[in-house]
């Protein structure tokens, strides 16, 4: 897929207030680790996760969203009247019904022809953006709000619970994944560049790959009976990771293909924030110098759909994504899928 008036107008962000660190998680943990007779310091070796950030109990989703909602517009040009699509893209939402963007499209104050979520696991800020890119590109809309918010709160706090009382370790290497989670929102406002002099970050296009044969690696949902259901998060870290580089590898080759870019021609890439395993596996496969990426998963863990543009975010506000860069947006999530983005900075 190639464009020619898309834009990253402006990324609002907005941090979860509790830091939780991981030696506080693993203190709670400490008859699971006993038991197994497993050293503390076990996921912070692994994952290379220091701590993450939770929101206060109860925070509900739709609110993280509109404040970063708010600060992407107050960035730009854009006014809320000119904002004709929301989708909200996180996997934590708060209700089947409805769409937990009609709720930030009223409170954001906009009124747009387009309000909707998607869902597709930690790709769900990148596919909307592709889906607003789209919109743009066939001339239907000339900007797009594209939010987010996870919580990685309950999740943790059952996930806990339930180590606790299983104290198996095939519990807990199907756990470690869940508790490198981290909270946060974001807000993506993409537009057909007509909103400023002159435009930034130019979405160039990109590339979608899948292997959804491996559906099963990496799952969050609900489990037992009716009466008594539950929240649950599984994941083969091993398998998430081995098969993930090769879906990866396979991406990126098609990626620089599709956009007639040399490997050495890509000046910066944000990865999706899993961990350091994670990390070190997908840029050593694709040979990317560690100089080339920004990281933040050391200090906000794994925050899902947020973690890559909020990423990008705070990698413009260090200085080091700059005018000019060309920047790979490089997103993979389960199912598998994977996603692929050129930018111009």
């Amino acid at each position: 897929m190639k464009y020619s008036r898309v834009f990253l107008d402006a990324i609002g962000y907005e941090l979860a207030p509790v830091v939780v660190t991981t030696q506080e998680l693993e203190a709670r943990l400490r008859p699971v680790y006993e038991a197994l007779r497993v050293s503390e310091g076990q996921l912070e070796a692994l994952t290379g996760i220091v701590e993450r950030r939770w929101w206060e109990p109860g925070y509900p989703p739709s609110r993280g969203a509109v404040q970063a909602g708010r600060k992407a517009l107050a960035q730009s040009n854009v006014r809320p009247e000119d904002v004709d699509a929301v989708i909200y893209t996180a996997v934590c939402r708060e209700e089947f019904e409805p769409a937990t963007a009609c709720r930030v499209a009223a409170e954001l104050g906009v009124r747009p022809e387009i309000v909707y979520d998607i869902s597709n696991a930690c790709l769900g800020v990148l596919n909307g953006i592709v889906d607003v890119a789209n919109r743009i590109e066939l001339g239907q809309i000339r900007a797009g709000l594209v939010v987010s918010c996870e919580t990685a709160r309950d999740i943790n706090e059952i996930t806990i619970e339930k180590m606790l009382e299983a104290r198996s370790m095939e519990v807990f290497v199907q756990s470690l994944a869940t508790l490198t989670g981290g909270s946060g929102a974001v807000a993506v406002l993409v537009t057909d560049g007509s909103f400023a002099t002159p435009p930034r970050r130019r979405v160039i296009g990109g590339t979608m790959q899948a292997a959804p044969q491996h559906y099963g690696l990496c799952r969050w949902g609900l489990e037992g009976m009716r009466q008594a259901l539950r929240p649950f998060a599984s994941t083969d870290a091993a398998a998430v990771l081995r098969h993930g580089v090769e879906l990866g590898l396979r991406s990126w080759s098609a990626f620089l293909a599709g956009m007639g870019w040399a490997a050495d021609s890509v000046d910066k890439v944000i990865c999706h924030q899993v961990g350091a395993s994670h990390r070190d596996s997908i840029l050593k496969a694709l040979g990317i110098a560690e100089e080339k990426e920004f990281s933040t998963y050391q200090y906000l863990g794994n925050m899902g759909t947020v973690s890559l543009p909020l990423t990008a975010a705070l990698a413009e506000e260090r200085e080091f994504l700059c005018p000019g860069d060309r920047v790979g947006f490089l997103g993979i999530g389960s199912g598998l899928n994977c996603l692929m983005l050129g930018v111009e900075w």
